[in-house]
């Protein structure tokens, strides 16, 4: 039988699996895996995911490089980008406190290609960021023996001038990943404790830090004379900021750890913001007493804090902020490798990725195979790459996937529900969202002044103007940062493409914001929706347009690769398109429509029309 072109109904069916949402019991608590952290184990994993390499070299890599003494306003306007993308990580943590993350935020608001190039995104955010924390723990371990280990390596293997890749193969970080992947792979709890120990050894330090920096600050680093404060200029603050975003990324963990969590609806918002409060006072800090100890040109960008010790005659002090700096990277290092796998995992259950990724050790409890395999290939990347293209391409990788989880926020508030919600007819929620507006209609009180958009129906003006509104962000955000140079424009098209991207901007805001939310009282919802994840969107996509053309082009490349694993494997083997049977739903279509469509996917006769249950725990 010959193949013709793809008819209407056919194009639209396929275009349904792409966006098809999964299915979610918001009360459901079975798991495969262990719940054993409290809330305070998920602070302490969370602080000991975020407080590492941002601390002990971005600082120094930011202040000599793009800031200078400014470095503390990067670091504070990182830390507010962080802020808005961790109130909308709080609010789906709280409500889907599954393992997965963004990826499975993505997947329950946003649709199945969106998810998985979000957690193809996410996985690649963990490998390079793992990578990159090894790496930076590697050269302080090596400043304290007077780099000798890069001396023996460079002597007997060689080096090279390559883009992306490091002078010297990094043996010493390999082997610390294969180390702390073996530890991860023990459990949890174990885990855990090496966590707290080595955290707790961090802590004492940066208050070490902080205290004997002020004692030796001197004010005159920051005066003309040093190069003033911000040296660099705005410009310069807002490329720092872009690169101390990695400084803010470790809160993910928590929402990823929910699953392992005792009681994930509560500990899991509680944990983010005190988890956050905490690295970013730490940061702004100790980056602040940084520049004070020494001028900012004189600093060392891979051993900073430690060499400016050195450099004032306080060669102990040195010593101990090197040991704090191993401790907090190591720290940093297993908080990555805990929560790589757990996303494959994620994806593996939900059949985007491949199933042996979904297989947990029945003593453990861990996804065993997932640690093994990500483990190596976080070794070859420390072994082989540079320090600042790994640091770079995680920012831009965290930055896009914050940009998914904004946008999710704002799809979630203006949905009915979480599909297949737990709740009840009988529900106290139920009942009140039952007499309210339904979200995504115009607010009754302005439809005598908007009855244009009264006649859509719901949710279909909220899609146009949440498209609106991204694609304005980026128009934006192009201008602002392209606009004088790129851009080649004159002053009065460059006012004018500022001024129409805002006034679009707004308007897309004052549109979504005519609409009816979804108001809950049981969980914690993000504030002032759309005003806050339309902000995170913007802020982010700023900072990402702050980063290399290479950079951007290998991302390109990595979701290209994913695109096709995807389409070769996920999108077949997707549970949700195993459970896409004959008369599953009347919305996509007619009966017998989708009967003839699907029939031939199916070939279990055990599964029947209507049939829904959830995908099995591996």
């Amino acid at each position: 039988m010959g193949w013709g072109l793809p008819n209407t109904a056919s194009l639209a069916r396929f275009c349904q699996k792409l966006n098809r949402l999964k299915p979610l019991e918001e009360s459901t608590t079975e798991t495969s895996l262990q719940r054993c952290l409290s809330t305070l184990d998920l602070i302490l994993l969370g602080v000991g995911a975020t407080v590492g390499s941002g601390l002990y070299v971005l600082s120094g890599t930011v202040a000599k490089e793009m800031a200078g003494p400014a470095v503390l306003v990067s670091f504070s306007i990182a830390a507010v980008a962080s802020l808005l993308a961790a109130l909308c990580y709080v609010e789906f943590g709280a409500r889907v406190p599954r393992t997965g993350s963004a990826y499975l935020f993505t997947y329950v608001s946003l649709g199945e290609l969106w998810a998985f190039l979000v957690g193809w995104n996410v996985l690649l955010e963990y490998l390079f960021g793992g990578a990159a924390v090894a790496r930076a723990s590697s050269s302080y371990l090596d400043a304290i023996f007077s780099h000798r280990i890069r001396n023996f390596t460079m002597a007997h293997v060689g080096f090279w001038q390559v883009p992306f890749l490091a002078q010297f193969p990094d043996f010493l970080a390999a082997g610390v990943i294969l180390l702390a992947s073996t530890f991860v792979s023990c459990g949890a709890r174990v885990s855990s404790w090496l966590n707290h120990i080595l955290l707790a050894m961090n802590l004492l330090v940066i208050l070490f830090i902080i205290i004997l920096g002020f004692v030796l600050a001197r004010p005159h680093n920051w005066s003309a004379d040093e190069g003033g404060f911000a040296p660099f200029g705005f410009s310069g603050i807002m490329a720092g900021a872009a690169t101390c975003f990695y400084a803010f990324l470790g809160f993910g963990v928590i929402t990823t750890s929910s699953e392992e969590a005792q009681n994930p609806k509560r500990a899991v918002p509680m944990a983010i913001i005190i988890t956050l409060g905490l690295v970013a006072g730490a940061y702004i800090l100790v980056s602040t007493v940084l520049t004070l100890i020494v001028p900012w040109h004189r600093l060392e960008p891979d051993s900073a804090l430690a060499d400016a010790f050195y450099q004032r005659g306080y060669s102990w002090a040195a010593f101990i902020v090197a040991a704090g700096a191993i401790c907090a990277m190591n720290t940093v290092l297993l908080s990555d490798i805990f929560t790589l796998p757990r996303i494959a995992y994620a994806m593996a259950t939900d059949g985007l990725f491949f199933q042996v990724f979904a297989h947990v050790h029945p003593r453990t409890q861990v996804p065993v195979v997932g640690i093994l395999v990500f483990g190596v290939l976080m070794a070859f990347l420390a072994l082989l790459l540079d320090l600042q293209t790994l640091v770079q391409f995680r920012s831009i990788c965290t930055l896009l996937t914050f940009t998914f989880v904004a946008t999710s926020t704002i799809v979630l508030h203006f949905h009915k529900s979480l599909p297949a919600s737990s709740l009840g007819p009988a529900s106290p929620v139920g009942t009140e969202q039952a007499s309210a507006p339904e979200p995504g209609q115009l607010r009754p009180a302005l439809r005598p002044y908007l009855g244009f958009l009264g006649g859509c129906r719901p949710g279909a003006a909220v899609a146009w103007a949440l498209g609106v509104l991204v694609a304005s962000a980026i128009t934006l955000d192009c201008v602002l940062v392209f606009g004088d140079s790129a851009l080649h424009l004159p002053p009065w098209g460059h006012t004018l493409l500022l001024l129409l991207s805002s006034v679009v901007f707004l308007l897309s805001l004052l549109v979504l914001g005519a609409h009816q939310q979804q108001r809950r009282q049981d969980t914690f919802q993000v504030p002032m929706v759309p005003l806050t994840p339309a902000l995170s969107i913007l802020l982010n996509v700023l900072l990402m347009l702050q980063l290399s053309y290479l950079t951007w082009l290998s991302l390109s490349v990595w979701l290209l690769i994913g695109l096709m694993v995807y389409f070769g494997y996920g999108i077949w083997h997707s549970k949700e398109n195993q459970q896409e049977l004959p008369g599953l739903t009347a919305t996509h279509g007619s009966l017998e429509e989708t009967a003839q469509a699907l029939q031939p996917l199916s070939q279990d006769p055990a599964q029947e029309p209507g049939h829904t249950e959830q995908p099995d725990s591996p």
